[in-house]
């Protein structure tokens, strides 16, 4: 590496880690979150056409895992519109090779179905309809990983704490060390009730709470702090979680 380069990220590093300490610029970061969340600001983006429901700076932070594992297949739970589907697969169409996308999710639309299928990174894409915790999926979810590293798993799903601890349970014993398990909507924990009113989820029942329960029952996995002090706008604190183990099958 160019001493240049080694220079700059040097100082890249320096700024992250004084950024992550600054408590004041954390709690904008939070309120802004909070702000524009009351006006659906997720909803506001695409990816190559299909709408995808996140934040921008979490869709450069999962490029940048995926360029840094260079995953043969991503698991993502919850699909929607499949804009992260679409996402997932051309960073996977950049790095080459035979990586795959994995959809899964309880309802996929028809409409939605149709638009992804007829997408161009549709080919790197293959979707399962049904829950993510039944058996049966989990089944075909083993079979279709079976062979393939490095596995990359994101749980974007149903966000209640029950649900999110049961996947993690479920999905973590296919990430492989090195690769992320990225937990979505953890940020529930740190917004108002008032912004999920109509929905099962809430301070004490989220994807965070899930996290954390499930962090306590294994070493394989720690959060990497680095990322969420890089972006201080996510919807993913303390779901970055890196794999830095080997484990056993689910």
């Amino acid at each position: 590496m160019h001493e240049a380069e080694q220079a700059f990220r040097l100082e890249r590093k320096r700024n992250l880690e004084a950024q992550g300490q600054d408590s004041a610029l954390r709690g904008l970061s939070n309120v802004w979150v909070r702000e524009t969340a009351r006006y659906k600001y997720v909803y506001n983006f695409s990816w190559l056409g299909r709408p995808i429901i996140q934040l921008p700076q979490d869709m450069v932070a999962m490029q940048e895992i995926i360029w840094d594992v260079k995953p043969q297949l991503i698991i993502e739970t919850g699909i929607a519109h499949g804009g992260s589907l679409i996402l997932y697969a051309s960073l996977l169409e950049l790095i080459g090779g035979d990586g795959m996308v994995l959809g899964i999710d309880i309802d996929i639309r028809p409409h939605n179905r149709v638009e992804i299928e007829r997408h161009p990174m549709s080919k790197r894409i293959k979707m399962l309809e049904g829950s993510s915790t039944s058996a049966e999926i989990i089944e075909q979810v083993k079979e279709i990983a079976a062979g393939r590293r490095p596995v990359m798993v994101v749980l974007d799903s149903n966000h209640t704490h029950e649900h999110v601890y049961r996947e993690l349970q479920l999905y973590s014993p296919l990430v492989t060390p090195g690769s992320y398990l990225v937990v979505f909507d953890t940020l529930v924990e740190d917004m108002p009730d008032d912004l999920f009113a109509d929905r099962p989820w809430g301070k004490g029942n989220n994807p965070k709470t899930a996290v954390w329960e499930f962090l306590k029952t294994t070493d394989r996995f720690v959060i990497d702090k680095e990322i969420e002090d890089k972006l201080l706008i996510t919807a993913a604190p303390d779901g970055f979680l890196k794999c830095v183990k080997e484990g056993g099958e689910a």
